[in-house]
């Protein structure tokens, strides 16, 4: 064991690991980015998060860096739960369910806790996290937060950041704060103290006195956006919160150790209604028509032809008995979870006159079976995930673009344009009642051509999505591949804002860098893996 691990070690109470093992293991979160760390640590509670960070504070005063990532289950697609120095792995001991509310819907966790394990008992009380990301079973409360996670049910309810109320951080110095809506007497004391975190409050309020016209800018025109830093609602009619600010921030600005979320009540009941479109016209009129209901439903799901075709290909027989004999260029899937059946029934009957103006055919249901049956279309996503043609498998590098619902029309064609120029197979799902698709085009990253094209289609790919008004990330955030664009999303002027945040908070560079900002194009590149290997989280120590 390396010095500073043994340091670690002696003042540590969860494990440390330099072993070559562990260290290889950690080198790959489940991007396309690989980098291996020099030591691995599973912190035991809040007090080894501290140590951890002011042992790097300190080493950091005398020119010595040793970075810190924050690590979940590894879902991440972006390169942001991978480092070069200490890596923090939560899942082993900070994994609990430290208080709920079942009154007020209040839970607070930390942030290794399996994101499926904590809806499932949430469940049993009538409550639910709405925003939750596709890999839940997998993935960790933590990563959610560090990347404002969304999912299928934010068309209605929004990302994570929307059930975040307030948070346990540790800054990178080691100082351990709270963040919640402070008012105006609050923030005046935060204002006045010595500590860094006086000074963190200080220049916040400054830059954000100085650049409010600039940091308004920094709104886009989509449903949801996870691209930067959150700066434009750390300021509120109620007052001044940095809880918005540390959600979506990837670890970069601070470190959570605890989290306090608001639950809603989980309705088990709902609706569902189909519709089969020939044309990407008549998708488009059906998706404005949709988003002007009373209601918005709970659900506006997206596969194309492409999609249907590849899961057909790989499984013949899993949507055998569920899909037309024709298949549609698109099928749309719209959920209402109302808890009003009446209510329900009368949006059900909107949308569905709504599919008989503009869909090839629809279809309707209650039953919960025969739901569950359609709903095995969208969830076949899964197999097309997993599916290995030899070397070639799916690659998560043009993930989760947004862009303004109206133009979702314009954003299937050019995607189609992109990838039958270079000649790369692909299938499209997603959620669009929001303009949030997914695409993982297939490659081969031993085959240098394969390697070449992940750059040429990144660089066509995210600069169509700023142009036509979106934004290069919506739930799994920038880490390492996407923060490249955000210059050229936000503007000079907005970027240089968010990379004074950063130095704020972070003044040393300790906590991943890389991630968010300042990220090199040629690091980048250096880090593309030779292999891709989809998988998660598992190597903990044994309890």
């Amino acid at each position: 064991m390396n010095k500073i691990a043994h340091y670690l070690q002696n003042h540590l109470r969860g494990e440390v690991m330099d072993s070559k093992d562990a260290r290889i293991y950690f080198s790959n979160d489940n991007s396309i980015l690989t980098l291996t760390p020099t030591i691995v640590a599973y912190p035991k509670n809040e007090n080894d998060v501290r140590k951890a960070a002011r042992f790097s504070w300190q080493l950091a005063e005398r020119g010595r860096l040793l970075p810190i990532t924050s690590r979940g289950s590894g879902t991440d697609q972006t390169g942001a739960a991978i480092g070069s120095g200490l890596v923090l792995v939560f899942p082993a001991h900070m994994n609990q369910l430290v208080e709920l509310d079942a009154k007020t819907g209040f839970v607070t966790v930390e942030p290794g806790i399996n994101y499926g394990k904590l809806q499932q008992s949430l469940k049993t009380h009538g409550l639910f996290l709405p925003a939750y990301p596709a890999s839940l079973e997998y993935s960790t409360i933590g990563g959610a937060i560090g990347n404002n996670a969304g999912g299928e049910k934010s068309v209605k309810y929004g990302d994570t950041r929307e059930s975040v109320k307030s948070l346990r951080v540790v800054l990178a110095n080691g100082e351990v704060i709270e963040t919640k809506p402070l008012n105006k007497r609050e923030l005046k004391n935060k204002l006045g103290l010595t500590t860094f975190e006086g000074e963190i409050y200080r220049a916040m309020d400054t830059l954000m006195e100085e650049n409010r016209e600039l940091i308004k800018n920094t709104q886009l025109a989509v449903s949801r956006n996870g691209a930067g830093y959150d700066i434009k609602d750390i300021v509120t009619k109620k007052g001044f919160d940095l809880t918005p600010l540390f959600v979506g921030s990837q670890g970069t600005l601070g470190i959570i150790t605890e989290a306090t979320m608001s639950a809603i009540n989980h309705n088990e009941s709902t609706s569902l209604t189909v519709g089969f479109f020939d044309g990407l016209g008549e998708l488009q009129e059906a998706i404005n028509e949709l988003k002007k209901l009373p209601e918005s439903p709970s659900e506006i799901e997206i596969v194309d032809e492409q999609f249907l075709n590849m899961v057909n290909k790989i499984n013949p027989n899993l949507l055998k008995d569920v899909l037309p004999d024709v298949l549609p260029k698109f099928i749309l899937f719209v959920e209402f979870d109302n808890s009003n059946e009446r209510n329900r029934r009368k949006l059900m009957k909107k949308a569905s006159k709504i599919f008989s103006k503009y869909a090839a055919s629809n279809q309707m249901e209650n039953n919960q079976d025969k739901m569950e049956n359609i709903w095995k279309i969208r969830n076949a996503s899964s197999v097309i995930l997993n599916h290995v043609d030899g070397n070639t498998r799916p690659l998560p590098l043009l993930e989760d673009g947004i862009v303004p619902v109206e133009r979702l029309a314009d954003y299937v064609d050019k995607l189609y344009q992109i990838f039958n120029k270079n000649h790369v197979e692909i299938a499209i799902w997603g959620h669009a009642g929001e303009g949030n698709l997914h695409i993982q085009p297939f490659l081969d990253l031993a085959v240098v051509g394969d390697r070449q094209k992940v750059f040429r289609m990144m660089d066509e790919y995210y600069p169509m999505i700023i142009e036509m008004g979106g934004s290069t990330s919506s739930s799994y955030n920038d880490g390492r591949l996407r923060s490249l664009y955000l210059e050229k999303l936000y503007g000079k002027d907005a970027y240089e804002l968010m990379v004074r945040v950063k130095n704020i908070f972070d003044p040393h560079n300790i906590l991943n860098p890389g991630v968010k900002v300042n990220t090199n194009v040629e690091d980048v590149k250096n880090m593309l893996r030779q292999e891709y290997v989809r998988g998660f989280n598992n190597f903990l120590p044994k309890s």
